[in-house]
């Protein structure tokens, strides 16, 4: 079982410009075959957008995604927690503030993202979560689609 976050997250952060149209945001997402972005500028992260957002945000007003910006469709503030920072305090936040998802932010620094399913799959591998969130997406195989 692991201790600290560094050992469960997912290493590296896919981000995008606050100003990024969501159709950028999505095709990055498309792209890296992931459910979320952060949204960032060089100082920090604004913000949490998923492919969620986009959806109930923006598409589902009528709202044009190549004109609707990254930053005015996330999530604001988010939550953020550091690599060092025990997994406890992770569960904890994520009970705390309702999310799936937390930011690992390193002396202001975006290195990764801790989300429910990696919690899963190292504090309950044998739960039904962690088998989900350990299965390839879409029904694909090693070998490719199913």
């Amino acid at each position: 079982m692991a201790d600290v976050v560094r050992e469960v997250m997912t290493p590296g952060v896919v981000t995008v410009r606050p100003d990024a149209s969501l159709v950028e945001a999505a095709q990055l997402m498309r792209a890296q075959d992931i459910g979320d972005v952060l949204v960032a500028d060089e100082a920090q992260v604004v913000g949490v957008l998923t492919d969620r957002d986009i959806a109930l945000r923006a598409v589902a007003d009528g709202a044009d995604p190549l004109t609707v910006s990254a930053e005015a469709v996330c999530t604001p503030h988010p939550v953020a927690i550091g690599p060092d920072d025990d997994v406890a305090a992770a569960v904890a936040l994520m009970r705390e503030y309702a999310v799936r998802r937390l930011p690992v932010v390193q002396d202001g620094h975006p290195v990764g993202m801790v989300s429910l399913g990696d919690l899963a799959l190292s504090q309950d591998p044998e739960s039904a979560l962690a088998d989900i969130s350990g299965a390839l997406p879409d029904g694909r195989t090693d070998e490719g689609p199913a």
